[in-house]
């Protein structure tokens, strides 16, 4: 079997495909997207030999990752993005003493925090957030697993994030 294959069975299956992709998406002109994106994919696979019923799954697959892909950023987009509107009416933060204290504050916090996590959890946090090594290179000079390096990067953050609004709900506001 050749990509022709694959993509023989992505045109035979593409309006069932892009009905998939719209369920997951939420949105007809998505789904056409996800499906052109499967489309480039395809073209791009190496020669397999798989029977025709594997052919339609591993396209149906694809459609289905790449649509969950899709639905994932649009939804991380949609959290942090706002209106054009809402960015002309915000005030331009300086660097006023007040916000150089409260961000000192806040880093005596999250180094605090840091400090009562186990050695290995900070020192995977450290590597991954502050020096930008990959989670696959730290696990390798930790001798663990990825995962188990993605669980103790998440722990360190979800410790982090507590010990900091554990503190501001301590303080009082003004």
């Amino acid at each position: 079997m050749s990509s022709s294959s694959l993509l023989e069975a992505l045109l035979d299956n593409r309006s069932t495909l892009i009905k998939t992709a719209a369920r997951i998406t939420g949105c007809h002109s998505r789904a056409e997207d996800v499906v052109q994106d499967a489309f480039l994919r395809l073209v791009n696979t190496p020669m397999m030999s798989l029977p025709l019923r594997a052919q339609i799954s591993y396209v149906f697959r694809i459609v289905r990752n790449l649509a969950i892909d899709h639905y994932r950023k649009q939804a991380m987009e949609q959290r942090y993005s706002g209106s054009e509107e809402e960015g002309l009416n915000v005030a331009v933060q300086g660097s006023t003493p007040e916000s150089q204290s409260l961000d000192h504050e806040a880093l005596m916090i999250v180094d605090t925090a840091l400090n009562e996590l186990p050695k290995r959890t900070r020192y995977a946090f450290e590597c991954y957030r502050l020096h930008g090594i990959p989670q696959k290179d730290i696990a390798k000079e930790l001798g663990v697993s990825p995962t188990l390096v993605n669980f103790m990067i998440r722990d360190a953050m979800v410790h982090c994030r507590k010990a900091l609004s554990s503190e501001y709900e301590r303080t009082p506001s003004t």
